[in-house]
């Protein structure tokens, strides 16, 4: 009810701009004024005013209020939905790719196109100070493997945090992994072999084109929506062709999509009719912009399908390498994964992060992050609508911290990119993330990074870059 109270809220006052009673520059009244006003709560009023600058209706100013936006008045569309490629000859992006992370070497560029957060925006010294409490408790530290299963106290504390499965799983249930994808990794290797054909998003992250062509196995690119995920019913068209299914189910990458939970529930029911498992990637899920962290597709599984990928390398310590899977059915599979790929994983990072957890650390920076990278994106959509062509088509997601935008169909990215790293610029080019010759006028871009004058001058001049070559 409160969700839909504080859109209710948003839509009167969206009607208010768009009818003239509020114009460009008014100012709005303070959210303590707007809790009176339309008598709810304080969280329910931030989420109302949340909502208004995610559709860039107005804009925060620093000690000075809310106020009705001229960004409103230039709403970019969203980018296209993707569409089957099934008969074309496939392209690795491989060679591409390469190129992207060897020039993220220069330290002089502007890492647009990395899609890790900023040092300044993780609690790395705070998680140094649990690695050194954890050394001192850990007495027999490194004379010995540890579980195969990982880390009991880390187990436990991961359980207790996932609380958007209502109690579903316990830290029995969870295998700890060196980062999500090597969970996912595991999950293939225990469910596929070669020549199976598993149904990805398109576009999806190049870190699984990548596993996909190690295993031998076939892709199915679905046709994916910006918002919403993939098309149901166009995974449907296909599901007898499909042995495996691999999604990230909120907050996407590239797209940021947010599958809804009706999605959510009928795929889980689709894939358990079929007896297709799915291995559901929630890297992103506590990344989220607006009241409650979105159910993963684990929520729903009644089967055992379902195996639920995590980790806190996004949003703690990307070296710590620190993962985990609820594996549902397939737990003896990954197990014996485990076992032939690492044994066991270093114990101290699993200790220092268990304490992290424990102490109550995590919520705090969850909130703080959550807060930095919402107002990152308000600003690198604005400056994007600013600076970029008109014709630019820019994802609006609630959550994680990438943007994909859709420029001009002559545009090609990844041709123009050496000539952006002379400019000291870099993005990730569309074609990355697809194993077709698509997404050829796309770009991502990472919005988790420090926003400051260089930043914004930098994203400035990548927008007149692509005006400039038009």
């Amino acid at each position: 009810m409160a969700q839909l109270l504080y859109k209710k809220i948003a839509n009167i006052v969206e009607n208010q701009i768009k009818n003239g009673s509020l114009a460009y520059g008014d100012r709005l009244p303070s959210v303590r004024s707007a809790q009176k006003l339309y008598n709810v709560s304080l969280n329910t009023a931030k989420s109302a005013y949340m909502e208004l600058e995610s559709r860039s209706l107005i804009e925060s100013r620093p000690k000075s209020g809310f106020f009705v936006s001229l960004a409103g008045q230039r709403r970019m569309s969203i980018p296209s939905t993707s569409t089957f490629k099934t008969h074309e000859k496939k392209q690795d992006p491989a060679a591409l790719i390469d190129k992207v992370f060897h020039s993220l070497e220069d330290k002089e560029i502007t890492r647009f196109s990395l899609g890790l957060p900023s040092p300044s925006l993780l609690p790395i010294q705070k998680l140094n100070k649990c690695i050194l409490e954890s050394v001192h408790e850990l007495h027999d530290y490194g004379d010995q493997y540890g579980q195969v299963q990982g880390s009991p106290s880390l187990r436990k504390e991961i359980a207790k945090w996932s609380l958007v499965l209502d109690g579903k799983i316990s830290d029995e249930d969870l295998i700890i992994t060196s980062g999500a994808m090597n969970a996912i990794y595991s999950c293939l290797r225990a469910v596929t072999k070669p020549g199976d054909t598993i149904a990805v998003e398109s576009p999806l992250y190049f870190g699984f084109i990548q596993a996909f062509q190690v295993l031998g196995l076939k892709t199915i690119e679905i046709p994916t929506h910006p918002i919403t995920g993939i098309e149901l019913e166009a995974l449907k068209k296909v599901i007898h062709k499909i042995d495996v299914c691999c999604f990230v189910s909120n907050f996407s990458n590239p797209l940021g999509a947010l599958m809804p939970d009706e999605h959510k529930r009928e795929l889980v029911k689709l894939l358990a009719l079929h007896h297709i498992p799915l291995i559901e990637d929630d890297l992103y899920g506590n990344i989220y912009f607006g009241t409650s962290r979105p159910k993963p597709c684990k929520y729903y599984d009644e089967e055992g399908l379902v195996m639920w990928c995590g980790s806190i390398t996004k949003v703690l310590a990307p070296g710590f390498r620190i993962g985990w899977v609820e594996p549902g059915i397939y737990k003896e599979k990954i197990l014996k994964q485990r076992l032939i790929q690492t044994i066991s994983q270093p114990a101290i990072y699993q200790e220092a992060v268990a304490k992290f957890l424990q102490i109550g650390r995590y919520d705090h920076h969850l909130h703080t992050f959550r807060k930095k990278l919402y107002s990152n994106y308000v600003n690198f959509r604005n400056s994007i609508e600013t600076h970029f062509p008109e014709n630019t088509k820019m994802s609006q997601p609630e959550g994680g911290f990438v943007l994909w935008l859709e420029l001009d169909p002559k545009i090609d990215s990844a041709t123009l990119y050496d000539y952006a790293l002379r400019q000291k610029l870099s993005f990730a080019p569309g074609r990355m993330f697809t194993q077709h010759d698509q997404f050829n006028n796309c770009i991502r871009l990472n919005y988790a990074v420090d926003w400051n004058e260089k930043t914004a001058q930098d994203l400035m001049r990548l927008g007149r870059f692509f005006k400039a070559v038009m």
